[in-house]
């Protein structure tokens, strides 16, 4: 597939950010302008932005165009202290908006870091402090996509390798992993991309991932866009999909935070998914950026898994033509006064993972083991 076939979830330019509205998929494509942190925030929070990695590029941007606006218009004057708070608020206000992917966190520690050192410098002015996270956090935007490049390229050699019939290689893969959820290209949907272009890839299938519908709204969105072979199913045929179709060989998710031991949270129907591919001797792969690892994270007991409304469990979103105009719409489908679960993640054990795709290389363990992710990232 050429670059230029990929959707663009986030559209950047020195001083002005407008992202994709992915709660307006698959009926309308809006984009919406990003002019201030609590924007960001805003965009994250609803989820019109969604996505480990797209998540902390938003942040980082949000705060790019609103700390250069600001500085424009003179409310740091010339003093680095002032530029420097600023940003350190900024930082620790954008990470409040989700709570389990930590990319966001490793984004806005590594900003700090780097807001830090820059305002420590003897002749550290305002300018240079706001000028110095610009850069960083445009830098950010470019890493991301080549990474998730990196990923697809190192997930399809992994899969055409291991898979037990490398000439009918269909794969299933849940939530939303592409160019919506990240910077661009995407991490487990990179991977079926490269199979694509490749020409090894037999069939995509996608689940519908309720409750908030991320599969049938997005990644078949994307599917259809990027003309990839596919199939949509509800959460609940996934075992019957492999019982019956033995080209499926793989099953491929993305990862908002992978622990040390390699535990990983991802979104809610992933551990099922887990189970159900160990139960039929097929690949269960995950795919993140090393930004996904969290080494202080020793085991998913310790990850901490938002819960959602309940109003996304018991009502339906759709659209409906007025005047010939698409109109959202929300219709509930449950009974009135139900008790509500809504967790947006859960953990899959590192025994239920074959392997850990990252843009440095594919993670394995040896039999019986866990994952060594910390072995991993700083060899």
């Amino acid at each position: 597939m050429s670059e230029n076939t990929t959707l663009e979830a986030i559209k950047y330019t020195p001083g002005h950010l407008e992202i994709l509205d992915q709660l307006a998929l698959p009926h309308e494509t809006i984009y919406e302008q990003v002019k201030t942190i609590e924007d960001g925030h805003a965009a994250i929070k609803t989820m019109k932005t969604r996505g480990a990695p797209a998540i902390a590029i938003v942040a980082a941007l949000s705060l790019a165009v609103d700390v250069s606006a600001r500085h424009a218009r003179g409310e740091f004057g010339q003093s680095a202290a002032t530029a420097f708070t600023f940003l350190e608020n900024s930082l620790e206000y954008l990470k409040t908006s989700r709570p389990t992917a930590v990319n966001l966190f490793d984004a806005a520690n590594k900003l700090s870091a780097i807001n830090q050192q820059a305002a420590s410098i003897d002749s550290a002015t305002a300018s240079s402090v706001v000028q110095t996270y610009v850069q960083a956090a445009e830098q950010m935007l470019v890493d991301d996509v080549q990474d998730n490049k990196n990923i697809g390229k190192h997930g399809a050699d992994f899969i055409i390798k291991n898979v037990k019939n490398n000439k009918d290689i269909s794969v299933l893969t849940h939530c939303n992993t592409g160019s919506l959820a990240t910077a661009g290209w995407g991490t487990a949907l990179g991977i079926i991309r490269d199979l694509h272009a490749r020409g090894d890839l037999t069939h995509a299938y996608c689940t519908e991932t309720r409750p908030y519908n991320q599969g049938s709204r997005l990644t078949a969105y994307e599917l259809v866009y990027e003309k990839i072979p596919a199939t949509l199913i509800c959460d609940s045929m996934a075992s019957a999909l492999l019982n019956q179709n033995t080209s499926v060989q793989a099953i491929i998710v993305g990862a908002d935070r992978v622990a040390a031991n390699g535990d990983t949270a991802n979104k809610i129907g992933t551990y099922q998914l887990a189970i159900t591919a160990k139960h039929h001797g097929i690949l269960f792969i995950v795919a993140a950026p090393s930004t996904s690892i969290d080494l202080n994270t020793k085991t998913g007991e310790d990850i901490v898994i938002e819960e959602r409304p309940p109003e996304e469990l018991t009502n339906v979103t759709g659209i409906r033509l007025v005047d010939g105009k698409p109109t959202p719409t929300t219709v509930r489908t449950a009974a009135q006064h139900i008790g509500v679960w809504n967790p947006s993640f859960d953990v899959t054990p590192n025994e239920l993972i074959s392997a850990i795709v990252t843009e440095k290389g594919v993670v394995v363990k040896k039999s019986g083991e866990a994952f060594d992710m910390t072995s991993f990232l700083l060899s």
